[in-house]
């Protein structure tokens, strides 16, 4: 997984202590097992790499899939797209190398970030490895950018005032909308559709469902992709408010909220939860899974 620090800073973390390399003079492998036990830095073995920024806002990172080898059938030289702003005026997109964490290319948008200094918010990956990338609050500027470092901007509609961002498998753009409005960009005929929902983390499902953490409350919305109806909405016991959405490899629908120590994981279906308590203030609106991307990548 890559973490972005919201102050500057991207640090690639491996989630299996097998993939992890010695590096700190001691036998075996050091690691974390939970937020009562965090390693300092420089004992922490399952970093991969650190990048160092100092932005003065940095909240979106997202990977690509990176290349298809035919004759492997696997994914090769995945890169991780960065967007953070030390101005409040101009949006710096970055990529980096996702094997050794190397900026190889960066390109600065001006008169693109919204609210403050917490733009861009999240970003999402398509089909083509494009990022799509939103400025938070209302006002909000949708970003696509290309691998090839060229870039489009889209108005996003005065009624929907953007959060959370998603790509879905047809290749539309979803954004968790805080107010009136969530919405739906179609980037093929130009178009949005508003969705009467308010909420903030969003992803979809394999079904062509999308969740949508629901705003100032401790509940999950279904939504049906094709419709736009909103088909239920079911409470979650997470702190603060439901914030975090994503879809796992299973098909459950895992929450977190803004605080406490809660992550909620729920059957899509029969919508019973489980939860786990084992973390430390969770706060997350992007693919925290990567189901986002591999939706997106059928292959």
């Amino acid at each position: 997984m890559v973490i972005g620090s919201r102050l500057g800073g991207v640090t690639k973390i491996w989630a299996r202590p097998e993939d992890c390399v010695e590096s700190n003079g001691q036998p075996g492998i050091q690691t974390s097992s939970g937020k009562n036990d965090v390693l300092p830095w420089g004992q922490e073995e399952c970093i991969a790499w650190y990048t160092d920024y100092n932005f003065m806002s940095e909240r979106a990172v997202a990977w690509t899939t990176g290349d298809l080898d035919p004759e492997s059938c696997e994914f090769t030289d995945p890169k991780v797209w960065v967007g953070a702003t030390n101005d409040a005026a101009t949006l710096r997109i970055m990529q980096l190398n996702g094997a050794t964490g190397v900026q190889e290319q960066s390109l600065d948008i001006p008169g693109t970030t919204g609210y403050m200094t917490r733009s861009p918010y999240g970003a999402a990956v398509d089909a083509d490895n494009d990022v799509w990338m939103v400025n938070a609050y209302c006002g909000g500027t949708l970003i696509e950018v290309h691998e090839d470092m060229t870039y489009d901007t889209i108005t996003v509609p005065p009624e929907i005032c953007p959060y959370g961002i998603a790509v879905d498998s047809s290749g539309y753009v979803w954004i968790g909308g805080y107010q009136t409005f969530s919405g739906r960009y179609d980037p093929i005929n130009l178009k949005w559709d508003l969705v009467a929902a308010q909420g903030l983390g969003i992803q979809e499902d394999a079904n062509g469902k999308l969740w949508l953490g629901a705003y100032g409350q401790n509940a999950v919305l279904e939504i049906d992709g094709a419709t736009l109806q909103v088909l239920s909405t079911t409470p979650v016991p997470v702190d603060g408010q439901s914030k975090g959405i994503s879809i796992d490899f299973y098909g459950y629908v895992w929450i977190v909220g803004d605080a406490g120590s809660v992550a909620a994981r729920m059957d899509p279906v029969t919508k019973q939860i489980q939860t786990y308590a084992g973390l430390d203030a969770p706060y997350s609106y992007s693919d925290m899974t990567g189901w986002g991307l591999k939706n997106v990548q059928p292959q």
